[in-house]
């Protein structure tokens, strides 16, 4: 049956060494409209030879990989696939892989205990600029960011109120047309917030921002 003119057709690729996991995560994302899975790789020493040239829209990474590691790969994969989103999917929900993860160029994090509808809603929502994060990984950002607040030591980056709502919104996962409608403004402004944003942390995507963000001290505290 053909697609419709509003379907997506996203190409995912799979790492992951849990056969099991792996076979069940490929079989929701066949099973879905709009979906294809490009490949499926049980190494990061194989998805870092041949994810360049499969070029998937979206890859789904668990980070205990056998050798090198999931968040080392996607450091290495992102300057050669910088249009591929990266979606890590873990048991690992504690901060310091939350971060590296983000820092190394992932674009979202989910827990292995998500279900298939918050899966395909998390693939649909990277692919459209967004980036998903379960519950309570969202809440581990948002706590780091109170902690940055507080800090009193290290590098101090100026950011305005209203560029940290916009920041810990894009950190929760909101896409721009969200984030305009509840902070009652437009798409364009919350664009040049956003750029503003990247400047003052010198970043240059959303995962990179978050990731600084939560690990800096902020505001003029002394």
């Amino acid at each position: 049956m053909p697609k419709t003119n509003h379907s997506v057709n996203i190409g995912v690729a799979i790492v992951e060494d849990d056969v099991p996991a792996r076979e069940i995560l490929a079989g929701w994302i066949r099973g879905a409209d709009g979906f294809r899975c490009v490949g499926e790789f049980d190494d990061a020493e194989t998805a870092l030879a041949r994810l360049p040239e499969e070029k998937p829209s979206v890859v789904l990474f668990d980070i205990n990989l056998p050798g090198m590691n999931g968040i080392e790969c996607v450091r290495r994969l992102k300057p050669r696939l910088p249009d591929t989103q990266f979606l890590m999917v873990t048991v690992y929900e504690d901060a310091n892989h939350i971060f590296n993860a983000l820092s190394a160029g992932a674009s979202g994090y989910l827990l292995k205990q998500m279900k298939r509808n918050e899966l395909l809603d998390a693939l649909k929502d990277v692919h459209a600029g967004g980036s998903p994060m379960s519950s309570q990984i969202a809440r581990k950002v948002v706590q780091s960011f109170r902690r940055a607040d507080t800090g009193v030591a290290g590098e101090t980056v100026e950011l305005s109120p209203r560029e940290r709502e916009v920041l810990e919104l894009l950190a929760r996962g909101y896409l721009y047309k969200e984030i305009a409608e509840m902070l009652k403004i437009s798409v364009l402004t919350v664009n040049t917030y956003i750029r503003r944003i990247y400047e003052k942390l010198h970043v240059r995507s959303r995962a990179q921002a978050v990731a600084k963000y939560a690990n800096l001290p902020m505001g003029s505290s002394h």
